[in-house]
């Protein structure tokens, strides 16, 4: 995250934050950091751009880009990106931008069973050409959403797509 600048100026506000949360915190990256951890997450585009791989996610009960904490064996963030998305779809062959592309701190009560925040670390992935999905246990569903066609029950993922689009132009 240190070599990433983004343009907006609200996201490089965000990336301080984050820097400096990480600073502060020996224990950011991990689960158990009560006050809320840095997670990743992985925005999976199809091989011509215009579809993402969402989750239906069994306790946010919304659909959401695949992603989420960090593991002792991830080296970094982008790793621990592409192991959920890898986990959580099944496909081989992923691809991943090593730079960030976005940053969302949201409320959750995750697997602490506690109120907490994560800091997420959004990444960009591209499938490979005819790549199917395979849901995993942890996901309700999994299906390949249009860009311009997103359900009804999905997080606001238009600033997280706009920039994946403007990184691959």
């Amino acid at each position: 995250m240190d070599a990433w600048r983004p343009a907006d100026p609200t996201q490089e506000s965000m990336r301080q934050a984050y820097l400096g949360f990480l600073a502060a915190r020996e224990d950011a990256c991990a689960r158990s950091c009560e006050p809320g951890h840095i997670t990743a997450s992985a925005l999976v585009l199809n091989a011509t751009a215009d579809h993402t791989l969402l989750t239906l996610h069994p306790r946010v009960g919304r659909w959401l880009q695949l992603g989420g904490h960090c593991e002792p064996s991830d080296t970094t963030l982008a790793s621990a990106a592409l192991r959920e998305a890898r986990e959580e779809s099944g496909i081989q062959g992923l691809r991943i931008e090593p730079v960030p592309i976005h940053l969302d701190v949201h409320p959750i009560t995750c697997s602490l069973g506690k109120p907490t925040r994560h800091f997420d670390v959004r990444f960009l992935v591209r499938a490979p050409v005819d790549a199917q999905p395979c849901r995993s246990a942890e996901s309700i569903d999994l299906q390949w959403w249009p860009l311009d066609g997103m359900p009804s029950n999905v997080d606001d993922l238009h600033p997280m797509i706009e920039a994946a689009l403007a990184r691959l132009r």
